[in-house]
C-alpha cells in the first residue's frame, strides 16, 4: 500500500557524539521500509521534518536510497504536520509512517489528533528513546505540553489566508430582532477541492479535521457577529429528535429550539435542507436539518411543535425559511421512497419512467408545514418570487455550495444559523 514515510529529524539526539548513531538508526529503519516496499512494488515518499534553526540534516544514506526526499523546514511542528497532510491529500494517500523518538511520538500524536481525521492511518516507529531505547509505547505529555500544542495549532491556523471572499445569504422574511444567515462555500481555509473553502463540518470519513472546521466557524463568527462558545450545531441523525437548549437531550438530534438570547443554533446542509424558524411574538427560534429521511420522519413539524410545547409559540406566528438545498432538478430517489413523497402530494414526484424519479423535498416540507398550521406566506422557499431567494440548488451552484450529490463522499458542508438579539 502506498505511503508517505516521514523522518522526524528533530528527534535525533542533539549530542554530536550520538548523532551519527542516530542517523545510522534512521538509515537502517528506512532501508528496511524501502526494501519491503520494493518487494510488493509500493510507492514510498520520503519527507524530512525539522524546525528552522535545527542543525540536523537528512542522512545522506537516506537521500541516496530515494531520489525524491523533501525536507520540510518550518517555524512550527503544526506547519510541518500540515504540509504532510497537504502532500497526502495531493497524492490521494492516507498512510503515514513516522520515524521518531518515544517522547516526540507522543507530541506528534497530539498534533495528529488536531490536524488529521480517522481517515488517515499513522504508524509510528520509535527509533530513539531518552529512557528506554526502541520503546514501543509513547511517553505521556504534561498538561503544559498539551496546552502548548493546542495554542500552536490554533495560532498556525489563524494565520492561514482565506480562500475566496466570505458570502452569507439572508432572508428578508426574518425580522430584525433575529440574526441569521446561510453560509456559502468561500472564505475559509479548507483546501481539498470538494471541501474548499468554508467547510463547517468535520467527519471521521472525510479529510477536513476538526481544528480546521473550528477555525472556519471562528471566521464565520467574526463576519456575522458571534463567538464560537455561543455556537451549537445540530448532531445529525436523519431523524426527528429535537434538543431544547438548556435541557438534557438525546445523543443525536436534527432540531434545536431555544428562547435564550445570543445562543447561536445552526443546522448543516450539503443537499439536505437547513431550516430556520422564528417566532417574533414569543421570541423563540428553532433550526432543523432535513434530508429526505428526516422530511419523511417529520423533523420540520417536530421542531415547530417543540417551539409550541416548550415556549408557547403559536404556529400562525412562526416564520420558516428553507435554505440552500438540492432541488428537484437534481435529486432522485428509488421508487419505494418516492412513493412516500407522492403520498404527501403528487407534485412532489416527477416520474420520468425510470427506476429513480426526481423528488422535490422542499415542496414536501412546505406542504407538511402548511398542514401543521404555518401560514403559506410565512414560508420562504423557491416558490416565493417577490423577494430574493435563499433556496438555491446546492448541486447546480458549484461555485457557491457544497453538494453530496455532486461531489461524492468527501463533500463539504454549509450551515443555516440563527440567534435572538438582545
Amino acid at each position: 500500500m502506498a505511503k508517505v514515510v516521514v523522518l522526524d529529524l528533530d528527534s535525533v539526539p542533539r549530542s554530536e557524539d550520538s548523532r551519527p548513531n542516530g542517523y545510522e538508526a534512521f538509515t537502517g529503519k528506512i532501508s528496511m521500509i524501502l526494501s519491503q516496499a520494493g518487494e510488493v512494488h509500493e510507492p514510498v515518499y520520503l519527507m524530512c521534518v525539522q524546525c528552522q534553526g535545527s542543525s540536523a540534516t537528512p542522512p545522506e544514506k537516506c537521500v541516496s536510497l530515494r531520489k525524491q526526499v523533501r525536507v520540510l523546514q518550518d517555524n512550527s511542528v503544526s506547519a510541518s504536520m500540515y504540509t504532510i497532510k497537504q502532500e497526502l491529500d495531493h497524492l490521494d494517500l492516507s498512510n503515514v509512517v513516522i520515524l521518531t523518538s518515544s517522547h516526540r511520538r507522543a507530541v506528534l500524536q497530539k498534533y495528529q489528533e488536531f490536524l488529521f481525521t480517522a481517515l488517515y492511518n499513522f504508524e509510528y516507529i520509535t527509533v530513539f528513546d531518552d529512557q528506554r531505547a526502541f520503546s514501543d509505547s509513547p511517553t505521556s505529555l504534561t498538561s503544559g505540553e498539551i496546552t502548548q500544542v493546542t495554542d500552536e495549532v490554533s495560532t498556525f491556523l489563524r494565520q492561514l489566508p482565506a480562500v475566496g471572499k466570505m458570502t452569507v445569504l439572508m432572508s428578508s422574511l426574518v425580522p430584525d430582532s433575529f440574526s441569521h444567515g446561510f453560509s456559502t462555500r468561500t472564505g475559509g481555509i479548507s483546501y481539498v477541492s470538494t471541501l474548499s473553502s468554508l467547510n463547517l463540518f468535520s467527519s471521521s470519513s472525510r479529510r477536513d479535521p476538526r481544528a480546521v472546521v473550528l477555525e472556519n466557524i471562528r471566521r464565520l463568527g467574526l463576519q456575522v457577529g458571534f463567538q464560537p462558545h455561543q455556537f451549537h450545531l445540530v448532531k445529525t441523525d436523519h431523524a426527528s429528535d429535537v434538543w431544547v437548549v438548556g435541557e438534557e437531550g438525546p445523543e443525536r438530534y436534527d432540531g434545536i429550539v431555544t428562547n435564550q438570547v445570543n445562543v447561536v443554533i445552526a443546522a448543516p446542509g450539503a443537499d439536505c435542507m437547513p431550516l430556520l424558524f422564528t417566532d417574533p411574538v414569543a421570541k423563540v427560534i428553532g433550526v432543523a436539518h432535513a434530508g429526505w429521511k428526516g422530511t419523511l420522519m417529520g423533523i420540520a413539524m417536530a421542531t415547530v411543535n417543540a417551539m409550541v410545547s416548550r415556549f408557547d409559540s403559536k404556529t400562525e406566528n412562526i416564520l420558516a425559511v428553507i435554505g440552500p438545498s438540492v432541488g428537484s432538478c437534481c435529486f432522485k430517489l428509488g421508487q419505494e421512497s418516492a412513493k412516500e413523497f407522492h403520498a404527501i402530494h403528487p407534485d412532489c414526484v416527477r416520474d420520468d419512467g425510470t427506476s429513480k424519479p426526481y423528488v422535490n423535498i422542499r415542496l414536501a416540507t412546505r406542504i407538511l408545514l402548511e398542514q401543521g398550521g404555518l401560514l403559506s406566506n410565512h414560508i420562504h422557499d423557491d416558490t416565493v418570487t417577490d423577494i430574493p431567494s435563499v433556496t438555491l440548488c446546492t448541486s447546480c451552484h458549484s461555485d457557491m455550495f457544497f453538494s453530496h450529490v455532486r461531489d461524492g463522499t468527501n463533500f463539504g458542508t454549509q450551515i443555516g444559523f440563527l440567534w435572538i438579539k438582545e
